[in-house]
């Protein structure tokens, strides 16, 4: 399990840093709700066993994902 330190957005990615000093990222073009959202609503997250939770939006946001790199998830499913 990840622990999260920091989580910010710049530059249209969400990026986090864990108490391991990792620096992940992904693009924000992947979860348009947080991308729509005031900054407010993106300062209100969570963070669970799996990964990063907006209850505010229901939006929610795998660890795992942040491995991937710039690859849009749903190519990322449907490779065999």
């Amino acid at each position: 399990m990840k622990t999260v330190k920091k989580l910010w957005f710049e530059d249209e990615r969400i990026y986090i840093e864990t108490v391991r000093g990792e620096v992940q990222s992904q693009p924000m073009r992947f979860f348009p709700r947080l991308r729509q959202a005031t900054d407010g609503q993106r300062s209100e997250w969570t963070e669970s066993h799996f990964g990063l939770h907006w209850e505010n939006m229901d939006e929610d946001i795998r660890f795992e994902s942040f491995t991937w790199g710039d690859n849009d998830p749903l190519t990322l499913y449907h490779q065999v």
